[in-house]
């Protein structure tokens, strides 16, 4: 298991980051991708037409986001913690994802930078 830590900045305010990050409707657009997503503790989440799924377990308007991502039956579970921080009219969020397969490590951290938050930013560049 690995865990992955990274700062991303985005062009835009932390709620409206938030907004991209849980709203189900602003997901797809920035996506591409159908997503299934609620910000109700203990539901489960769909992105990307299913490539990536999980539960939600905590949410704090504007600022935190924390979820389970499913890796089949693994135990530890894989916990994805985003922070948003704002950064001068800006976002630094703050991705902590724990329990990683090591045999996934490779396409998450590229999921990440490419697919998830680099989409994100190119979103808000545009």
């Amino acid at each position: 298991m690995k865990d992955y830590k990274k700062y991303y900045i985005i062009n835009e305010t932390p709620d409206q980051v938030y907004i991209a990050l849980t709203n189900p409707i602003t997901l797809e657009l920035w996506t591409g991708e159908e997503a299934v997503m609620s910000t109700e503790p203990g539901t489960e989440f769909s992105l990307w037409n299913g490539d990536i799924v999980g539960k939600n377990l905590e949410f704090v308007d504007g600022k935190k986001i924390v979820q389970e991502w499913y890796f089949g039956e693994q135990e530890p579970a894989s916990i994805v913690t985003i922070i948003l921080h704002e950064d001068k009219q800006r976002t630094s969020a703050e991705l902590r994802h724990t329990n990683i397969p090591d045999e996934d490590y490779d396409d998450i951290v590229n999921g990440w930078n490419d697919s998830y938050f680099g989409a994100l930013q190119a979103f808000y560049d545009i």
